[in-house]
């Protein structure tokens, strides 16, 4: 379990997210290397964040699935040199990333003032995003049980609306059920996804909603349709405060070059 901080200090949490790493090193989409992009991101976040208390690495790390992937993934990501948590999206297979790494794959994790709660979202061949009623269930149970801590959720499929008309059919499908439930949990501060590969930052009832740019290729915001944006890949950082407060980021990586072939398959 990730050591708490001071209680004086607040938690150093990164967020990685939509790596889509390949079994071949060499996997890249839209012409871009997918391991090369994410080991920029993970260079920055070396660069900016002296300190990392806990690496929340929420879907789609992998593009087929495949244990070799998960391992590169793994890999990399332990240069950040803190405690992961990491869960499914769309495109991985849940089964393997437990095989792989069953010490990620956790559902609660405490430290200092917080509970962090990962939900599984995905549904098997499916892009959208559902949480079964086993979800539901442990997470009733996590926030019930949270006493005085606050709670971050965190999942791979988008909860709301974000404009993208392409991408509000593989949302998160009963996102109503769960606006439902949270509204008994004044505990729940925030709620933590990738999946749109673009930011977002917003409040709902409460809860600041938030997602996290790609490690890899970016979707273009308001967009009708499948639209790719240029931006460069990214993470996001929070500080998790004793008193239920929470500031956070994106940061970009500056120094990687994007560039795209759109001749090449889809992604």
């Amino acid at each position: 379990m990730p050591q708490p901080p001071n209680p004086q200090s607040p938690v150093h949490v990164v967020q990685l997210t939509d790596a889509h790493l390949f079994a071949d090193p060499a996997g890249t989409l839209l012409g871009l290397n997918t391991r090369e992009s994410l080991g920029h991101v993970i260079a920055q976040v070396r660069r900016e964040q002296p300190r990392v208390d806990l690496l929340l690495c929420t879907g789609d790390l992998s593009q087929d699935a495949s244990a070799a992937s998960y391992e590169a993934f793994r890999g990399l990501a332990k240069a950040v040199g803190a405690p992961m948590r990491w869960l499914p999206g769309n495109h991985d297979e849940a089964q393997v990333m437990a095989e792989v790494a069953p010490e990620l794959v956790q559902t609660v994790t405490d430290i200092g003032a917080w509970r962090i709660v990962m939900l599984d979202s995905a549904v098997l061949g499916a892009t959208f995003g559902l949480l079964d009623d086993a979800q539901l269930e442990g997470l009733d149970a996590a926030l019930a049980s949270a006493g005085e801590r606050h709670c971050l959720l965190c999942c791979h499929h988008q909860p709301v609306d974000i404009g993208c008309a392409w991408m509000a059919p593989i949302g998160l499908r009963n996102a109503d059920e769960l606006w439902r439930r949270l509204r008994s949990y004044p505990q729940v501060k925030a709620l933590l996804w990738g999946h749109i590969h673009q930011e977002w930052d917003e409040v709902r009832d409460g809860v600041r909603l938030l997602a996290t740019p790609s490690t890899c290729i970016q979707f273009a915001p308001r967009s009708e349709d499948f639209k790719v944006s240029e931006e460069q890949p990214g993470y996001r950082w929070l500080r998790l405060y004793a008193d239920g407060r929470l500031e956070t980021g994106v940061e970009r990586a500056r120094d990687y070059v994007v560039r795209l072939d759109f001749d090449s398959p889809g992604y």
